[in-house]
Parts: structure tokens; C-alpha cells; sequence
């Protein structure tokens, strides 16, 4: 490819990756003749002219591997203790290099020339060295196509000797040495991933703006813009988006593949066609070259998708997460594919038929090593460092509910680069692939002609994506309540939910069905033995006097039974009390037993609840120092009781990896002056934030004090800005807790006050920004400017973090838009969802609820006349306490339920406030038995009477007892009992109107009037943007 003298070799890399190549050859020697190397004592790598239809061929890849550039007309061979190359002049010149230095291989250059006899003779000592083998057994790469008058020179001698040596194919140990990357080769790849990623982000652009335009362009067009982007004017955005890049040495591994309109083809030599391209389900695959290194990406475009396929696409995604998560060092491939083909019979029987026979191939110099398949036969392990491309899909699916004939067969697929490591694989090539970011929506212009006319008058406006258009969205299609409310909406809500619960109930039946949770480990308690003393020479010497000792060491009470020391340690004991009757004084210490009611829950196990138990013992004594026994013992259970409460909180604790830190320079990713929430011990000083290989640091300006996260522990990064708030934040909410200063955190806050604090309250210190004569209108200029900037500077930041940790954290940012006031702990707090999750961000206590870990919700004191109801979440892992918002304003009902809804959400209703605790209780005993009697059907029962006709002959079996319904607090009582006597008294007052009440008609009147125009400005603050189909 490249030739002269000008080249310089990193001799360096050469030897090292040699000398790799030649241990893990000589080891297999050792091995039998079945290794993957066959038993070779030599190998042979040829290449005549290179072949620009070939691109991939191990003997390029091996010269690539090794000297970082193709060359054509080059032998090279390995032998035990030597390496002999023969190439032409120029190359032989720059070949000596490798002879400089600490050479580590004996390297022998034998210079090919036109003068053919002294070829010859060159090609007669390759030869030779051959032939010195007991066994002559040579390794070759058979599949690697050879021609060119260098190889036809080569083949006339080497046909002479040919009877007496034996080939072997050596491709697959070659594979399996080049298989596992370096630290080089990775970071080259990753260049390669980065540039697939921007690419495929800008195609998603141009997509959806010749959907939204109606253009007319062919997948091949389409194809071939894609494929001369890397030479264009337009590729400005590659160079902004990846720094230190030369795209000179940046090419495409194949030409772009665009499907749509019913016809798909999942093979590697599938081609984009000429046909146009179809708003219904596309498809699109391509990977960028870089310095030879491969990497690929693919995505699915959908228009207009139906509730099956976004199921099925959701399915898709979960399943990538879960091979992912189940790909490491030491797994076998063939385990993996298996897997994957499990779960998909466990979500969706049916896809089985439609799923890929492999889960991709690995990668490298060669865009596809076919020797690393995953498929169910490959027993290969994957090992750390290795890449693969991986890819998962559908293929040939039905779409019954088609609008057209192209639509009704749709296929799809998730594409990606991925590294092996030695934990869970990391993915390389970045970019939306949730389906809030893939699917796409038209909405419906008006029905009535004139509406619709000036609505085709309007310009056309850009297709948004589904997270701001549709049911899988957060945001909502209407703010605003409406006395005259859509029945059609509301009925759409009510069979959604019902398909909701029954999908609920299925899945119950699947995770309980042989009364064992298959989803949520099983944390029963484990009966803990105490050993007070090891021998009876332990026991304190007071024993001997027969008196009732407290052995505040060893935690223990040594009580004389029937002559004798007994210990009893102090976890034993539930209570003791004292009484004094007359001159004596009684002392009763109280065991736990089995079967014996405990207050407020019994969760100690005993070894065996059949045994014999001491329940209490009591002691009568005229001695005052039975008052000082009583007063350590007191002291002993609440000491113990304190260790025990700090064990428990501690024991989900995960031992957290060490954080990489970035090697000879400071990081350039750094947030400065920011504070943290839970405060570091000391003075509240603020300090940067910065971004290191594998995490975060936070460090104080004034102290050593130190915070380190991994990416590898957070589960949700959320910006929120400024905007109606004092203080800018990213807030980190982890999977796993860490200890913060002295105690247990699980949420870990960085912020920046937004307000001016350059000067205090007693203008000591000078202003930053000085504002002329104090004009208000400059300085809330100023105030809105300085919050913009602090929005930019954080949003900036935490999309930083997101593309370091390599997709394993996403940025979620609250909408403010449908949030709604309650209270979670014991103050009124705005809760804001947000994509994942409902969160209160701005003040401590925090509140992250994530949607995915919620089993369904519970709305609670829903009653006409009440001003105010409640909100239970009960949570998957029933285990876990449900949590109560309350005091949630009653206008914003509707908008909860929608909110619920639009996340999938299953919701029910009813006027009375539930003892959940006991609920979860009788629930958690027998959770197949709760399935099998209706599940969850249960407080639909409680909630309207009027939803559906058929809600009795659904009800669940499960029915609440009176005991199971916990009354509301005092404070409740008295506030439902003076809104409803409100109430009482306005409606029996059957007087004519007062002006107070024509006032608030007219105001209702106007309200009503306003309401097109306030959906409008809230529908253009959410971005959803209508599309009217002509």
C-alpha cells in the first residue's frame, strides 16, 4: 500500500506483538495436534497483489498487525527461533529497522529482485528452513486468495518440495492471537466507534427530514451520500465531534445498507437497493475504517410504529442489555447465544422463529472473524480485550395493523461495538437507541376540512421524536383540566390500563407460578448464633458468688439458674423490667421465643422453633444493687441494639473498585467551584469535580478529603437547571451505597448557587458586576444571562460524563411542565418526572423513585369534596416499604393519571387510605396463592363503582379485611371532616346565588375560553410539532 524509505516503523510494537505471536504458538505446540494452531513448526504469510475487492484477508491483517501497513509482494516466515521476510528493495530498506536497536527476534531480510535466478535461490533457503522440521508440517491461510507474478515465482519452487510437506490450516490460531487488543489497538477502535456514532447520528437527521418533507430518495442514493460523507463539505461535524483524528485514514467497511419498505435482508452482503424509502420501518448499518481498524453500527428508524412494535423493539433492548451484561472474560459464546434465546422465549415465545441464528462476530483488522461467531455451536470463551460486533434482531416480522402493503412485513435491529473485559462488557459506539429516541410520529391534522385547510397552509414542521408525541412519553398531551374533557381519551386510558393489569397479572403468574420469585432475590433471614464464652474458665469471677452478673465485654448476662452460671447474650433478651413491692425488689428479664408477638416485627429466625424455650425469669431481692443490674442491663440491650441497627445498615455495602485516574496530566473535564450534598466533614468549602477513566472525583480546594464514583455504580445522572430554582445540580442517585463521610448515602448531589454571592449581607465584599445606577431591568438581565450560562456550563458537563462512561450513563433532566406539589416525607415539595423516574431534586430529604423498579400505583382518598389525595408506589422487591406521597392538590388528579399512564404504569383507585404493611405482609407469605386469586384486581373493588360492567366478574378473590384498612391521621380526619361539612353546607343552601359565586362562573367562563390557547403555548414548550398527511 505504501513504500519507501521516508516510513517509520514503531520496531518497538513489532517485537512485542512478535514475541505474543510466538509464545502463544510455541504453547500450543505442547498441546496435541488439534490446537488451533494444528502442530505448525512453521508458518507461512504471502501476499502477491493487493486486492481492492478483498479488503480482508489474515495475511494483511497479520502484516497490518505487526508493521502497521500493507505491503504487497512480501513472504513472510515464522519459524521457532527466526523471522524471514522477503520483499522487494525498497521495503527490505525500510524492514532494517527492526535490526536497530534492543532488537528482542532474530530477523532475517532477503531482498527480491528482477533477477529471477537469485530469486530462485532465495525462495530454495525459505525452503530449506521448512523442511528442517521432524515433521515438515507448515501452517498456512488456505482461504486467503493469492495472486500476482511474486506469488506465481513462488509457487514454481515451492511446487518442486510440495509432496514432501505437510499443510495445515493455521487461520484460527492467528485469529486468536489477534483476537485480544492492546491498549493501542483499543484506542484506536474507539476512534473508529466514535466516528460510526456521529455518522449514524447525522443520518438519523437526514432521515427524518426527507420523511418529514416527503422527498423521494432511493436506499441507494441514500447509501451513496452516506458513503461520500468522509470526502464532502458537510463532514464538519466529524471534526468538531472527534479531536485528534485524521480523516485521511478514515474509511468505510462497506458500503451503507439501507432497508425499508417491507423487503430486509439481515446477511453481510446484503446491498442497498433502488427503491425509495419508506416512513414506515427502516433499517440502516455501517461501520468506519480507521488506521485498519473496524467498527460497526446499526439502528432502527421507526414511523409511526404500533404498540406491537414497540413491544417487540422494547423486548430488543432489553435483551442487548442483558447479553451485554452477560458477556466476560472466561464465558463461552455458544452460553451467551443460549441465553439470549431463553429470554426471548421467556418475554415472547413467537419471536423465537424470527431471531438471529448469531449475535454477531468479532472484529478487528478484519471486519469479521468468522472463527469468533456467537452462535449455539461456537465453544470459544471470550477473553478481556477482545472486540466484537454484536448484533441482535428480528427479522421478517408481521404487521397486521399495516396502513399499506410495504408495511406489513418489518424487521429490526440493534448494532453495536463492544469490549470484552473481565467485568460486564462496555459498549463503544455511542447514540440513541432507546425508543424515545428511534420512534418517530406524524399526528393527525383536524378532522373538519376547514381546519385541515389552514392547517396545509401552515409550513411544515419537523417530525419529533415519540418521547415528546406519544403514549411512551413522559410529557403530556394536555396540562390543563377541562370540564369538557375528551370521553374518548378517557375510555382509551381505562383499556389501557386494563391491558396493562392483565399483562401485570401474567407476568405475576410467570415470576410466582411454582411459588418461587424468579426476578428479585430471596433475602430470608439467617439465624445468627452467639457464643458468649468458649470455655467456663471465661466466665467472670463473680460467678462464683451465685449474683446476677452484666458482662458489658462479652455482652452477656450470667443469671444463677438452680446452682449454676447460666449466660444468656443479650440478643436473647427481648426486655427487662423492674417492679418493688414493699422491702423486695422483682426483676423479670423477658427472652425472645418463637410464636411470641414482638411488637412491631418478629425478624429474628430461631435454629429450631420446636425446641424448648425459657420465656421469662424472675428475681426477688431485698439488695439495692438489683436497681444498678437493672440499669446495666437497660444500657447493655440499647448498646447492642445500636451495633446491631449500624450492622443491618451497613450490610449493603458493596466493596467498590478503585478509581483510574487519568496519567500524566490533569483532567481537562473539570466542574470548578461547585458544592456536595451530603457536605464533606468541616467547613463547607466548595471544590472541582473531575472526570477520570472509569469515574468521578470530587475534591475540596482546603482539605484532602476526597469522593470518588465509578461510572459502573451509578444508575441515574440528572441535570437540573436553574430555571424558577436557586441552585444548578447534577444530582447522582447510585445502585449500590457508599459511605460519605461517616455515614451510608445512596444520592449524591454537586450544585452551584445561581444567585449573586460575589458580595455578603453587609457589603464588605465588592460586587462582581457592577450595574450602573441599580437599574432592576439590568440587573434581571444580568440575573437571566448568569443562569443561562450556569445551565449551559452543567448540561455541557453531565453529557461529558455520559459520553465517558461509554453508555453506561445517560443525562435525565426533570419536566418541570408536569410536576405536580406533595409530600413525600413531611414538607410540600414540587415532584417533577422525569424520563425514568419521579424525583425531588432541590432539597434534602431527596425522593428518586425509579418507574422500572415500580410493581403499580395506588391513588388513594380520591373522594368528590376532598381538596387534597395520595399517592402509594409498591415497589417489585416486596420487601421494600412502599412509598407514600400525600397531600397531592386535587386539580392535578387528571394529570397524575395521564403521567401514570403514558409510563405504563398500572394504577387503581380508591376513597380510603390502606394499611400497606400489613398488606405486603399477608402478600409476601404466599405470593403464588395471591396471583392465582386475581392479583392486584383486588382494589379495583374499592375504587369506582362505575368503571366497567364486567369489573365484578374480574374482581380478585383476595378481599381486604376490615383490619387491613388503616385510618387516616388525626390531622386528616379533621381537614376531610371540614372540607366535606364545607361541602354539606353549600349544597343545602338553597338560596339564590351571591355575587361570590356569579364571579367564579364568569371566571370558570373565561377559563374555559383560554383553554385552546394555553394547550397550544404548553404543546410548544413540550416541542411536539403536528403533521398533517395530504
Amino acid at each position: 500500500m505504501t513504500e519507501g524509505k521516508q516510513l517509520i516503523l514503531d520496531t518497538k510494537t513489532f517485537h512485542k506483538r512478535a514475541r505474543i505471536l510466538q509464545t502463544t504458538w510455541k504453547e500450543s505446540l505442547s498441546k496435541d495436534a488439534g490446537d488451533e494452531f494444528q502442530g505448525a513448526e512453521t508458518i507461512l504469510v504471502i501476499v502477491g497483489d493487493l486486492l481492492e475487492e478483498y479488503p480482508y484477508q489474515k495475511s494483511t491483517a497479520i502484516q497490518t498487525w505487526l508493521l502497521g501497513y500493507e505491503w504487497k509482494d512480501t513472504l513472510i516466515l515464522f519459524t521457532q527461533d527466526k523471522i524471514h521476510f522477503v520483499t522487494k528493495e525498497k521495503i527490505a530498506e525500510v524492514l532494517e529497522q527492526l535490526n536497530q536497536g534492543d532488537k528482542q527476534l532474530s530477523i532475517e531480510i532477503h531482498k527480491y529482485t528482477k533477477d529471477q535466478s537469485q530469486n530462485k535461490k532465495i525462495f530454495e533457503s525459505i525452503l530449506d528452513c521448512i523442511a528442517k522440521g521432524d515433521k515438515k508440517r507448515l501452517g498456512i491461510l488456505p482461504k486467503d486468495l493469492k495472486e500476482g507474478h511474486f506469488v506465481q515465482e513462488w509457487q514454481e519452487v515451492y511446487e518442486d518440495l510440495k509432496a514432501d510437506i505437510e499443510e495445515v490450516d493455521v487461520s484460527a490460531g492467528i485469529a486468536s492471537v489477534l483476537a485480544i487488543k492492546d491498549d493501542d489497538e483499543l484506542k484506536t477502535i474507539k476512534a473508529a466507534c466514535k466516528l460510526s456514532s456521529l455518522v449514524m447520528q447525522h443520518f438519523i437527521g437526514v432521515v427524518t427530514s426527507i420523511i418529514d418533507e416527503e422527498k423521494q430518495v432511493t436506499h441507494e442514493k441514500l447509501s451513496e451520500d452516506i458513503d461520500n460523507l468522509l470526502i464532502s463539505e458537510q463532514n464538519s461535524f466529524l471534526k468538531k465531534g472527534v479531536q485528534d483524528v485524521d480523516l485521511s485514514r478514515a474509511e468505510f467497511c462497506y458500503t451503507p445498507i439501507i432497508q425499508s419498505g417491507g423487503v430486509y435482508d439481515f446477511k453481510s452482503s446484503a446491498e442497498s437497493d433502488e427503491r425509495v424509502l419508506h416512513d414506515g420501518t427502516i433499517l440502516c448499518s455501517f461501520g468506519l475504517r480507521y488506521k485498519s481498524y473496524c467498527s460497526n453500527i446499526g439502528r432502527t428508524i421507526l414511523f409511526n410504529p404500533t404498540k406491537e412494535q414497540e413491544k417487540n423493539y422494547e423486548i430488543l433492548l432489553e435483551l442487548q442489555r442483558r447479553i451485554v451484561d452477560n458477556i466476560k472474560s472466561g464465558v463461552k459464546l455458544r452460553d451467551v447465544y443460549l441465553k439470549a434465546v431463553n429470554f426471548v422465549k421467556s418475554k415472547k415465545s413467537d419471536l423465537v422463529n424470527h431471531f438471529v441464528k448469531s449475535l454477531g462476530h468479532g472484529m478487528g483488522i478484519e471486519f469479521r472473524e468468522s472463527a469468533y461467531s456467537i452462535n449455539s455451536k461456537n465453544t470459544k470463551e471470550f477473553k478481556h480485550g477482545m472486540v466484537f460486533n454484536l448484533f441482535i434482531g428480528f427479522q421478517n416480522l408481521e404487521n397486521p395493523k399495516a396502513t399499506d402493503e410495504k408495511g406489513k412485513i418489518y424487521s429490526l435491529w440493534i448494532i453495536d461495538t463492544i469490549r470484552v473485559s473481565n467485568e460486564t462488557a462496555t459498549l463503544l459506539t455511542e447514540g440513541n437507541r432507546k425508543l424515545d429516541n428511534m420512534a418517530f410520529s406524524f399526528q393527525d391534522g383536524p378532522e373538519s376540512d376547514q381546519e385541515s385547510k389552514k392547517e396545509n397552509k401552515r409550513s411544515a414542521q419537523k417530525v419529533e421524536s415519540k418521547r415528546t408525541a406519544t403514549r411512551k412519553s413522559t410529557i403530556l398531551k394536555s396540562k390543563f383540566r377541562s370540564e369538557d374533557k375528551d370521553e374518548d381519551s378517557e375510555q382509551k386510558r381505562k383499556d389501557h390500563q386494563a391491558e396493562l393489569a392483565k399483562q401485570k397479572q401474567a407476568e405475576g403468574l410467570a415470576r410466582f407460578g411454582d411459588g418461587i420469585d424468579h426476578q428479585t432475590s430471596q433475602r430470608e433471614a439467617v439465624f445468627r448464633k452467639f457464643e458468649s464464652y468458649k470455655r467456663d474458665t471465661a466466665l467472670p469471677k463473680e460467678v462464683k458468688d451465685l449474683k446476677i452478673v452484666v458482662d458489658q465485654r462479652n455482652e452477656s448476662v450470667i443469671l444463677p439458674v438452680f446452682g449454676l452460671a447460666v449466660p444468656f447474650h443479650i440478643s436473647t433478651l427481648k426486655n427487662v423490667n423492674k417492679t418493688e413491692e414493699g422491702e423486695y425488689t422483682y426483676l423479670r428479664i423477658n427472652f425472645l421465643t418463637p410464636g411470641q408477638a414482638s411488637g412491631k416485627k418478629e425478624d429474628m429466625p430461631f435454629d429450631d422453633p420446636t425446641a424448648n424455650f425459657v420465656r421469662a425469669v424472675t428475681y426477688r431481692s431485698t439488695d439495692e444493687n438489683l436497681s444498678e443490674i437493672y440499669r446495666k442491663i437497660v444500657e447493655l440491650k440499647k448498646t447492642a441494639a445500636k451495633k446491631e441497627a449500624e450492622r443491618k445498615e451497613m450490610s449493603d455495602l458493596v466493596e467498590q473498585d478503585k478509581l483510574i485516574e487519568l496519567r500524566g496530566r490533569r483532567p481537562t473535564n473539570r466542574l470548578s467551584d461547585v458544592f456536595v450534598r451530603p457536605g464533606l466533614d468541616g467547613k463547607r468549602i466548595p471544590g472541582e469535580l473531575e472526570i477520570h477513566e472509569n469515574g468521578l472525583r470530587y475534591q475540596s480546594h482546603r482539605s484532602n478529603q476526597k469522593l470518588d464514583i465509578l461510572f459502573s455504580n451509578i444508575q441515574h445522572l440528572f441535570f437540573q437547571p436553574c430555571d424558577n430554582e436557586l441552585i444548578v445540580l447534577l444530582h447522582i442517585h447510585l445502585k449500590n451505597p457508599v459511605i460519605h463521610g461517616k455515614k451510608k448515602t445512596q444520592d449524591i448531589q454537586f450544585y452551584r448557587e445561581a444567585s449573586d454571592v460575589q458580595f455578603d449581607e453587609t457589603g464588605n465584599r465588592k460586587r462582581k458586576y457592577r450595574y450602573g445606577d441599580e437599574d432592576e431591568l439590568g440587573a434581571e438581565q444580568e440575573e437571566r444571562r448568569r443562569r443561562a450560562l450556569l445551565n449551559k456550563e452543567f448540561k455541557a458537563f453531565s453529557e461529558k460524563i455520559a459520553e465517558a462512561s461509554e453508555g453506561r450513563v445517560d443525562v435525565d433532566i426533570p419536566f418541570r411542565e408536569i410536576a405536580f406539589q406533595g409530600v413525600p416525607f413531611r414538607t410540600n415539595v414540587l415532584l417533577q418526572p422525569t424520563t425514568d423516574c419521579l424525583v425531588h431534586l432541590t432539597d434534602p430529604p431527596f425522593l428518586i423513585i425509579t418507574i422500572a423498579d415500580v410493581e403499580i400505583a395506588h391513588l388513594e382518598r380520591v373522594q368528590y369534596g376532598l381538596k387534597n389525595f395520595d399517592l402509594v408506589f409498591i415497589f417489585k422487591d416486596y420487601t421494600r416499604t412502599p412509598v407514600h406521597i400525600n397531600t397531592i392538590p386535587m386539580n392535578q388528579l387528571e394529570n397524575v393519571k395521564d403521567w401514570l399512564d403514558h409510563v405504563d404504569l398500572v394504577f387503581y383507585e380508591g376513597p380510603q387510605n390502606l394499611n400497606w404493611t400489613q398488606i405486603m405482609r399477608t402478600i409476601s407469605k404466599d405470593p403464588a396463592d395471591f396471583y392465582k386469586n386475581g392479583g392486584w384486581s383486588f382494589l379495583s373493588m374499592h375504587g369506582e363503582g362505575d368503571d366497567s360492567e364486567t369489573s365484578t366478574e374480574t374482581a380478585s378473590e383476595y378481599v381486604l379485611s376490615e383490619s387491613e384498612f388503616s385510618e387516616s391521621s388525626s390531622d386528616d380526619d379533621s381537614r376531610v371532616d371540614e372540607e366535606v361539612s364545607e361541602y354539606s353546607e353549600e349544597t343545602t343552601d338553597d338560596s339564590g346565588e351571591s355575587w361570590d359565586e356569579l364571579e367564579e362562573k364568569a371566571r370558570k367562563a373565561d377559563e374555559r375560553k383560554e383553554v385552546p390557547k394555553r394547550k397550544e403555548i404548553f404543546e410548544d414548550t413540550r416541542g411536539t410539532n403536528k403533521k398533517t398527511r395530504r
